[in-house]
């Protein structure tokens, strides 16, 4: 196993409390696998907690306190950064995303979030959330459009999508909305920004029917997987399984479109819109 990178503790509360796990586990003498394997999680696992790429769990950090007699100092830090601004189901997946290096990811239906515009986001809340109030949707968007400031960065991480044609047809919040947002995502393409696939309707049946994927890569971690469903959401660290959905990311790619024959249809169809023509 790699020889772990030392953190810096102020950069956030997740690489503090890593950088102390990694600090009481050396001191008990113990390798990530060693802890590891009473809490029933692999040493690749531990690795991730100590690099900030998996948030602790409260269960999981009374284990810790117990295993390498710390007290109560894993369990009381761990409810600090429990509170996140993201639904349950998403919290942990966001909080990865943010120290990635590398996100591949596949749209089944919606463009990314991270790639959406304000009036775009709206859109999708309010369709998720009919009865809500507007300051409830409002925080939301906020902390959509707050996610998507990691493109701000010129090179990290490297972003690759593959958006099924779906995504360009379904016309969530009119035509207005989707020329916009179909026109930002050409945008960031040709700033060299992000890399962008559409997988057309006449690729007929493909590796990722069942629902969409996102792989992200780290410099001092191993990869992780994140599926989701309806309110649910899954982050998925088992070697077997991210390479499993990197072979069926990469089967996408090989699929779809070229980057350059997906800018020109994303174009084309933001055009459309813009011309007020129905697409089917």
């Amino acid at each position: 196993m790699a020889a772990p990178k030392d953190l810096d503790p102020s950069s956030s509360p997740r690489a503090f409390l890593g950088a102390e796990l990694r600090h009481a586990r050396e001191a008990a003498g113990l390798s990530q696998d060693e802890l590891g394997r009473p809490l029933f999680v692999s040493g690749s696992f531990i690795g991730q907690l100590e690099a900030g790429t998996r948030r602790m769990m409260h269960d999981l950090a009374v284990q810790i306190d117990r295993i390498l007699g710390t007290k109560d100092f894993f369990e009381r830090n761990c409810a600090a950064l429990a509170k996140s601004k993201y639904p349950d189901h998403f919290a942990e997946a966001a909080e990865a995303e943010a120290v990635a290096t590398a996100i591949r990811q596949y749209a089944q239906l919606l463009i990314p979030g991270l790639l959406q515009t304000k009036a775009y986001a709206e859109a999708v809340f309010r369709a998720y959330k009919p009865l809500a109030q507007g300051a409830e949707i409002d925080e939301d968007v906020a902390n959509r459009l707050a996610r998507a400031r990691l493109l701000d960065d010129p090179t990290t991480p490297l972003l690759w999508s593959v958006l099924d044609e779906a995504v360009l047809r379904r016309v969530v919040g009119g035509q207005a909305v989707m020329a916009e947002a179909l026109r930002h995502v050409a945008g960031l393409i040709r700033q060299h920004r992000i890399i962008v696939q559409v997988l057309p309707f006449g690729a007929g049946a493909h590796a990722a029917m069942d629902g969409p994927l996102k792989i992200m890569e780290f410099e001092d971690a191993p990869p992780l997987s994140f599926v989701e469903a309806p309110d649910m959401g899954k982050l998925l660290d088992d070697p077997a399984t991210v390479s499993r959905h990197t072979l069926l990311f990469n089967l996408l790619q090989a699929t779809a479109l070229s980057p350059q024959d997906s800018l020109a249809l994303i174009e084309s169809v933001a055009h459309d819109y813009e011309h007020g023509e129905e697409h089917s």
